[in-house]
């Protein structure tokens, strides 16, 4: 697949459809989130994965899922992830998770759009509340949570004019729009 593409298709999916993830698919998204880079490669980030329907629906009222959309509460009952990974600081190590939660996540990500599967990265929950639900020992603390599931939307990602709303939203069709600045827009200086 041509990279750009499939950055484009790595897109923050909310709604999926309930076709169950293929055996063994969360635990190959940590392979991927294994063989990314790590500050001082110290590997300080655990990972644990949630697939049983269970545990999937003890965790999903624990996470807010758009902060842009305001009258929406989250995926509806049968529009709901498949399953997550949860990533996790293992302070005996590191007490900082520098950027490399964003960086295993993002390799997950891409790795979960070349298979066709949805992703979500979500970092508004509350930390205590999942850390409790997920019986975590002192030293584990979760920084960001995946969501993946077969996409249940249409995401579109659109140029946004110089200056203009950058706020992802959803027409009257339900299509997510995800408004992206341009190159020019971006590029501070080309020295």
């Amino acid at each position: 697949m041509q990279f750009e593409k499939l950055i484009g298709q790595a897109r923050s999916y909310r709604r999926f459809n309930q076709k169950p993830l293929p055996a063994g698919f969360l635990k190959q998204m940590v392979h991927y989130a294994r063989l990314s880079p790590s500050s001082g490669n110290m590997q300080f980030l655990k990972f644990l994965t949630i697939e049983t329907e269970e545990a999937r629906d003890a965790l999903f009222p624990k996470l807010k899922w758009a902060g842009a959309l305001k009258e929406w509460d989250g995926p509806a009952e049968g529009e709901r992830p498949t399953g997550y990974v949860v990533i996790l600081l293992d302070k005996t190590i590191s007490t900082n998770p520098n950027c490399d939660h964003g960086i295993t996540g993002q390799s997950m990500v891409l790795g979960a759009a070349a298979a066709g599967v949805g992703c979500c990265m979500i970092g508004s929950f509350g930390k205590k509340s999942v850390s409790e639900l997920l019986h975590l020992e002192e030293h584990l603390s979760p920084c960001l949570i995946l969501a993946f599931g077969y996409p249940g939307e249409k995401v579109v990602v659109e140029d946004v004019a110089e200056g203009g709303e950058t706020s992802y939203y959803r027409d009257e069709d339900g299509v997510h729009h995800v408004p992206k600045r341009s190159v020019d827009e971006l590029t501070v200086a080309e020295k």
